[in-house]
């Protein structure tokens, strides 16, 4: 799908764009062009960036997934963003992150976003502006750019908060003691940051160029915006790092639980071994049934024998209970 919108003195226009004729001239147009192509067809994007003179191994880079980066080229600037939202309840190889590319290049007076697939934080965007709001293209093309990459980034806030409730959840489940699934969904949410952080770092460092001017294509007047994006993803990675934390306390927390109620459990076995090791003793003595002789054992004729034996023994057992009951080992 390739749509695109134009901003002329007459406001908002948007343009059928199915040709290589119909692109070329859209981007004729006096005013700024936005063309937006969501497909997972490479040769829509290859028609695309014929057009607008796009190095073909940027739109090689969106489709091959890269970490974000931002490149200045002579009549444009690419920008690769990815964004980041949790799937619960799907089975991924990349664990419960999902991450979708997003190109953006930004001419002098044109916009071009590419994505394989649709990305909910362009498209609120292209929404507005083609709901009529004018604001936005009126501003520049990397007025546009920056609208977008603040949506993405805004979805990371959404995404850390979910994190959040999740180890909070964690942390109850792991002071109610230990469990299996509390450690697997800590384990969940470690991989998820780890995976978020691959994401966030690069994204930083290509809005950072952005923001410092070292893009002809980002005007004095915008990079106050990019430094808006930045500070926020530098809270971002803030955040993260705290989450991180948090969740190696939660597992250490964990590890120290299960570690104290295995001892507990060795404490029990050891006092139980103990009591019934002289009982033990006591009873194979007295399974040797030596009889007759000078070095016989004459109680085993004593009509007493047996109850004197098993008094002696529940003696023994009653001394050792009282005596680790008051060493506070029971």
């Amino acid at each position: 799908m390739i749509d695109a919108v134009v901003y002329t003195v007459e406001g908002v226009e948007r343009r059928d764009v199915d040709s290589v004729e119909a692109i070329e001239e859209a981007k004729a147009t006096a005013g700024t062009t936005w063309v937006r192509v969501v497909s997972d067809d490479r040769a829509e994007f290859e028609r695309v960036a014929e057009s607008f003179g796009i190095h073909p191994l940027s739109v090689e880079d969106i489709h091959n997934g890269v970490r974000p980066k931002t490149e200045d080229y002579p009549n444009h600037a690419f920008v690769l963003a990815r964004t980041a939202r949790l799937r619960r309840g799907e089975t991924t190889f990349d664990e419960e992150i999902r991450s979708e590319s997003v190109g953006l290049f930004v001419g002098p007076d044109w916009l071009v976003t590419m994505e394989p697939a649709a990305t909910d934080a362009v498209a609120r965007v292209w929404r507005a502006v083609d709901g009529g709001d004018d604001r936005a293209l009126q501003a520049g093309p990397d007025y546009v750019a920056y609208r977008a990459l603040d949506r993405i980034v805004d979805d990371y806030f959404l995404l850390l908060d979910d994190v959040e409730t999740t180890i909070e959840e964690i942390e109850e489940g792991v002071l109610d003691g230990p469990d299996p699934d509390v450690l697997e969904a800590l384990n969940t949410v470690r991989r998820d940051l780890l995976s978020f952080r691959k994401i966030l770092w690069p994204t930083r460092e290509a809005v950072g160029v952005l923001s410092r001017g070292d893009v002809d294509e980002v005007r004095s007047s915008t990079e106050k915006y990019y430094r808006d994006v930045y500070d926020h993803l530098v809270e971002l990675v803030d955040l993260t790092e705290t989450y991180r934390d948090l969740a190696r306390g939660a597992r250490d927390i964990y590890q120290n639980t299960v570690a104290q109620s295995t001892n507990e459990v060795m404490k029990t076995l050891t006092v139980v071994a103990t009591v019934l090791l002289p009982l033990t003793f006591v009873v194979g003595v007295y399974g040797m049934n030596f009889s007759g002789g000078p070095y016989a054992m004459p109680e085993l004729g004593w009509r007493f024998g047996y109850p004197a034996v098993m008094l002696g023994m529940a003696l023994i057992t009653v001394i050792l209970v009282v005596y680790f009951r008051e060493n506070d080992w029971l």
